[in-house]
């Protein structure tokens, strides 16, 4: 949902474009930067020691909009963010002589770890107040530091932290949490609580490994994405637009991916639209949302395979028992 601003904001779209990024001052080639999934991909460079990569940016702005409209000292700053590592790098672009704003940004691997997201930001001076946000753009670019290929395809964030002595003291009260799921951002986010259960990331993280090693992974694996499931679907759910005869309007990005996979499941022999009419007026009008929940769990526990890992688990252990007997 977008926020209001109680100023003047732009209308026309705003674009953002990754038009050459550079390693080390060497070009990467093209193949590994996807204008359509808005990807880059930097692992595998051809430079495995690294230290920085500059982004070559172009940015589009509705530029009658912006001429006549009330803003003064427009200008376009790309900010580059991972929540994984706190980083934030900002640079600010300049107008070409074409009209669009154009400039770099560079990302230094020693600040980043996973993926990098880059946003694009339009700032003026409003009713004599500068550096107010008037624009943005529609969508992000992502670097990503462990992809060969430029694909869209995490769709979730994973971030591994101390919940009780690490950077994010909003993670603290939940100290003692295995993990949590956030879903207020434009990705969902994983958070792995390093400090909860001693050796529980390094099981997580390996790929072979005891058979008894192999259930806890898989077990905790789809136990974690059915709760990633169920939280991806209330936010997706509770964030619901409306148009104006109050019809539910069906969001983009991962919010529609979600409801669009689970909807059958939740609500089933419904179509996809009255699905969508039907759990926006249960959860604004409070009747019949406690008895969705169950639908919820089950949609969820379809996702994440919980049925296939349990049955594994159990007959990987009475396999054990009988060896042992």
């Amino acid at each position: 949902m977008k926020p209001v601003f109680p100023y003047p904001t732009l209308l026309g779209d705003v674009s953002c474009d990754v038009v050459s990024v550079a390693v080390d001052g060497k070009p990467l080639p093209y193949t590994k930067v996807s204008p359509t999934e808005r990807v880059v991909a930097l692992h595998q460079s051809g430079r495995a020691g690294w230290e920085a990569a500059v982004l070559d940016l172009r940015v589009t702005l509705p530029q009658a909009e912006v001429r006549d409209g009330p803003w003064q000292d427009v200008s376009c700053l790309a900010v580059l963010t991972e929540k994984a590592t706190n980083a934030r790098t900002t640079a600010r672009l300049r107008p070409a002589m074409d009209g669009p704003m154009t400039g770099s940004i560079a990302l230094s691997r020693v600040a980043h770890l996973r993926r990098a997201t880059l946003s694009l930001l339009v700032v003026a001076t409003v009713d004599g107040v500068p550096g107010r946000l008037v624009g943005s753009a529609e969508d992000d670019w992502y670097i990503d530091l462990e992809e060969t290929t430029p694909v869209r395809q995490r769709e979730i964030e994973i971030v591994e932290v101390d919940f009780r002595d690490g950077p994010h003291p909003w993670l603290r009260p939940f100290k003692e949490s295995p993990w949590i799921v956030e879903t207020a951002g434009d990705m969902p986010t994983v958070y792995l609580n390093t400090g909860a259960v001693e050796g529980l990331m390094e099981v997580l993280r390996g790929r072979g490994g005891s058979p008894t090693e192999r259930v806890v992974r898989e077990v905790t694996a789809s136990q974690i994405a059915q709760d990633a499931w169920t939280a991806m679907f209330h936010t997706a759910a509770g964030d619901l637009e409306t148009d104006e005869d109050g019809t539910p309007v069906m969001p983009t990005g991962w919010r529609e991916a979600v409801l669009r996979t689970m909807l059958p499941d939740v609500l089933p022999g419904r179509q996809l639209t009255d699905a969508l009419y039907e759990i926006n007026e249960r959860r604004a009008k409070g009747f019949g949302w406690s008895e969705l929940q169950t639908g919820i769990q089950y949609a969820s526990g379809r996702r994440a395979q919980i049925a296939k890992k349990l049955t594994h688990a159990v007959r990987t252990v009475d396999r054990a028992e009988r060896s042992t007997d």
